[in-house]
């Protein structure tokens, strides 16, 4: 399976995002920076970002992108759903339906569906975890 750039940009964005949690907003550039993502591509990718409700932007120098909502409630089927629409079942392109191409079909359908419960059972909150990095919203005493 590939992944499209665009996925995958996303997916590092939220997570920056994520790490970044409770302190100010994050601007583009520092995102591209950090991760030779171009700046030109993850505006788009955010702006598509923020139609879907899962970022916020603020306006000004000091302004940027936060999330709009808690990265445990923002899945990798939520990011794929914004930046690529929603995962569609594989149309047999076959010319006539006969036993061959209905099994075939059905088997796609459950290689989709098992392919979308895995992709909503991941958070932006378990990736940002995963990769180590401290967040911002961490308090020492």
């Amino acid at each position: 399976m590939n992944l499209s750039a665009k996925t995958e940009y996303a997916c590092i964005a939220l997570m920056e995002l994520a790490l970044h949690r409770g302190g100010d907003p994050v601007r583009i550039r520092a995102i591209a920076d950090a991760h030779g993502v171009p700046s030109r591509f993850l505006v788009q990718i955010l702006l598509q970002l923020k139609a879907a409700g899962l970022v916020r932007s603020t306006r000004g120098a000091a302004g940027g992108y936060r999330l709009a909502q808690p990265p445990q409630g923002i899945t990798l089927a939520d990011v794929m759903d914004a930046v690529e629409g929603p995962l569609e079942s594989a149309n047999s392109s076959a010319g006539r339906s006969t036993a061959v191409t209905q099994a075939l079909q059905r088997t796609w359908q459950d290689v989709g569906e098992a392919l979308r419960a895995k992709l909503e059972s991941i958070t932006i909150a378990r990736l940002a975890e995963e990769s180590g990095v401290p967040t911002e919203n961490m308090y020492y005493i």
